[in-house]
């Protein structure tokens, strides 16, 4: 019997597992060539894998909402189309931990110990060789491994986590650590959320995938950084009088629209040239200065959810081309067809309140970055401008900037600063 192995693909260069949303098949079922065979779930970015093959599905090895490293064999078709079932059942592929890893050799452990099928299927949360080896040596619990906070990608589990853990356990022993577990915990009450009471009357709404993966991301920055923020009001008179004379003539030849949000883009750009600092992340002790500059952009969905694609070097990028791409992105975006690397290695945001007639807000940083951008709307005020003849009130074009940022690793001078100089790029635009 020839057979085809349906595997988990790579959507991505930081993409190490994916979620099975939806299975549109079943075992037994025939399948065409180029038919979409199931849903999964990278992070933010759903994406629906098409069989390569025609045949009849003889085996699927993972169930609805199970987490499934990239590499992995997912389903069996069988080529030659007989849909009976084999004398000798198919073997149930182990799933793999990376993408080209093998399994560990070793499966049986002490009873108080770990086994891999364990730590695989720990409420979908993955483990590395390496960290399951620790502990399994160690003898640690499921329950226990999993109460560990991981400092890696996504919360992984790193080895510095479990050692540290297994250093804390040895202290935990001691009066002054019993004293200070149970401060702890006095404050773990203090900090929990209130319950809720529901009436009868209330609609109760079971939040999203991507909801509950964006509350999941909110409060994690909020927990991660020092959020502090910073406003600017700046005059964009230029910049409305230029958009008004070349938008037609822009359109014809580009063939996309003109928004005012490129030119803040650029000169965010500009800015991020002059201050590396808030173009880095942190790593415990260390801040990352990032070389590349890839410019997220927050992007409104229409079921009311929210996305950040970024345009990756962006740099490099001059007003028509940071134009397309930004466009190119958002249009994906609204359509459910980015990739998984195009909301991955962002380096800094910028989200626009303006289109929402919203004057100022104050965001919070998308990690693992250190700032990030608000642009509000543009409304006409009077100004006072000065002039060879003196002060004069003239109407103006106004618009807020305000800028969060990692109160770790930037003080307001910088964050000042670089906010300023941002409004000056903007205040000084003369057009292309």
């Amino acid at each position: 019997m020839a057979t085809f192995e349906i595997i988990m693909p790579k959507m991505g260069e930081s993409i190490e597992e994916a979620t099975i949303t939806n299975w549109f098949v079943k075992e037994g079922d025939k399948v065409e060539e180029d038919v979409v065979l199931l849903e999964i779930a990278t992070d933010k970015v759903d994406s629906e894998i098409p069989s390569p093959v025609e045949g009849v599905i003889k085996k699927i090895f993972f169930k609805q909402d199970e987490v499934v490293p990239v590499g992995t064999v997912i389903a069996i078709v069988d080529l030659d189309g007989d849909s009976g079932q084999e004398e000798e059942s198919v073997e149930e592929a182990a799933p793999v931990t990376e993408a080209g890893a093998e399994p560990d050799a070793e499966t049986n452990t002490s009873p108080e110990g770990i086994s891999k099928e364990q730590i695989n299927s720990a409420e979908g949360r993955f483990y590395s060789p390496l960290v399951r080896k620790i502990a399994s040596e160690e003898g640690i619990t499921q329950e226990e491994l999993d109460s560990i906070n991981g400092s890696g990608l996504n919360g992984r589990v790193q080895k510095r986590d479990i050692i540290a853990h297994l250093e804390g356990r040895g202290e935990a022993s001691s009066p002054k650590a019993a004293s200070v577990a149970e401060s702890a915990s006095v404050a773990e009450s203090a900090t929990a959320p209130a319950p809720v009471s529901v009436n009868a009357e209330d609609e109760l709404v079971e939040m999203s995938r991507m909801r509950k993966l964006i509350a999941g991301y909110m409060v994690k920055s909020k927990q991660t950084s020092a959020h502090v923020s910073n406003m600017i009001e700046v005059d964009v008179t230029p910049v409305v009088e230029w958009r008004n004379r070349v938008k037609e003539d822009f359109l014809k030849k580009e063939g996309v629209k003109l928004t005012y949000l490129p030119v803040f883009l650029e000169a965010t750009v500009r800015a991020l040239r002059d201050f590396p600092q808030i173009n880095s992340s942190v790593d415990g002790d260390h801040i990352i200065l990032k070389k590349r500059i890839n410019l997220g952009i927050a992007v409104s969905l229409p079921d009311n959810n929210l996305i950040v694609p970024n345009i990756k070097d962006a740099d490099s990028l001059n007003l028509t081309g940071i134009t397309k791409k930004m466009n190119e992105l958002a249009a994906a975006a609204r359509s459910n067809k980015l990739n998984p690397d195009d909301i991955a290695g962002g380096t800094f945001t910028v989200t626009n309140f303006g289109s929402f007639q919203n004057d100022i807000g104050t965001p919070i940083i998308n990690q693992p970055e250190v700032a990030i951008l608000a642009v509000g709307a543009i409304k006409k005020k009077p100004a006072v401008l000065e002039t060879e003849h003196g002060d004069v009130i003239a109407i103006r074009q106004k618009m807020w900037l305000s800028l969060s940022y990692d109160h770790r690793i930037i003080d307001g001078a910088l964050g000042g600063a670089f906010l300023k100089r941002v409004g000056d790029y903007i205040e000084s635009f003369k057009g292309v």
